[in-house]
């Protein structure tokens, strides 16, 4: 069995044989009941691969489904246009840090969709990208955001920088909700709970899926999963520390499985990257601790 352990992309755990825990029951839901929605997990837990599935999803990539959920599902399977943005891929340690890291990616959908609009206020050029998306394709527009969050986080101690991180994702995000009749769907995701953080402020219709009981699973592992995708993969750990297969589960249930997403289920949720690293390794460490 082949661990996609630091994999973030969907398409290539698909394409070149790795496993794949299937968490496509979860995206449909978000997709055919909702519209805006931020999610809140710990690092390495599996929110970056959430982003890429949904956009092979929306990129109409049937292929790459089969034989998981969402191939059941009734879908026009079309290519939409998708805005990703990952705000995981820089340091912020200069007010015009995360500037030119939102520059960027305007730079690029402002050429691919034609805008004329590249000298005005970063917010606005944003919300004239996805008017002309939608316009040039006929189809709504998809955004996607990772780490929305990692500038603010990197700015801890830092009043000043902190407050032009703030005020620039503020206007940014706010952008959104000016153009609402142009978006498909847009998800958001990060390592804080959005309440806390005043950036959302503006685009106050998310939905915050992050401690709620139907959605616990999405990201890492449940015992049921353990179970049905990586039984194999117990017993020859369980072989390689010369101990039995209940004693293996049971010691993968001690190390890993301490995390709760809501309130009312007493079943924790296994922490996917020390748990495929234990399998990769055959040795039972703080993975994601080290990290």
């Amino acid at each position: 069995m082949k661990y996609p352990i630091g994999i973030q992309n969907f398409e290539e755990i698909r394409r070149n044989g790795y496993v794949y825990v299937d968490k496509t029951r979860w995206m449909w839901k978000m997709i055919d009941e909702g519209k805006y929605y931020f999610l809140s997990r710990p690092r390495r837990f599996g929110k970056s691969l959430m982003v890429s599935t949904l956009e092979a999803f929306f990129s109409g990539q049937r292929e790459l489904f089969k034989g998981l959920y969402a191939d059941t599902v009734e879908w026009d399977w079309q290519q939409y246009p998708i805005l990703h943005i990952d705000l995981n891929v820089k340091k912020y340690e200069a007010e015009d840090d995360l500037h030119k890291i939102l520059n960027r990616h305007l730079e690029q959908w402002e050429k691919l969709y034609d805008s004329p609009y590249g000298d005005r206020d970063l917010e606005e050029r944003f919300l004239q990208v996805v008017e002309l998306a939608f316009k040039k394709t006929g189809r709504q527009v998809v955004i996607l955001v990772d780490e929305y969050d990692k500038p603010l986080l990197q700015a801890i101690g830092n009043d000043k920088l902190q407050s032009s991180f703030r005020s620039t994702l503020k206007a940014f995000y706010g952008a959104l909700k000016s153009c609402d009749r142009y978006i498909k769907f847009a998800f958001l995701t990060g390592v804080t709970k959005f309440g806390k953080v005043s950036v959302f402020s503006d685009l106050n219709n998310l939905k915050d899926i992050s401690m709620l009981p139907k959605y616990t699973n999405i990201c890492g592992i449940s015992e049921q999963e353990l179970h049905d995708y990586f039984d194999d993969s117990v017993t020859a750990l369980a072989s390689s520390n010369d101990i039995t297969k209940e004693e293996c589960y049971e010691r993968l249930r001690l190390d890993f499985d301490g995390y709760h997403f809501n309130e009312y289920t007493k079943e924790g949720i296994y922490n996917p990257f020390s748990l495929l690293n234990t399998f990769d390794s055959g040795v039972f460490r703080d993975y994601w601790f080290e990290t």
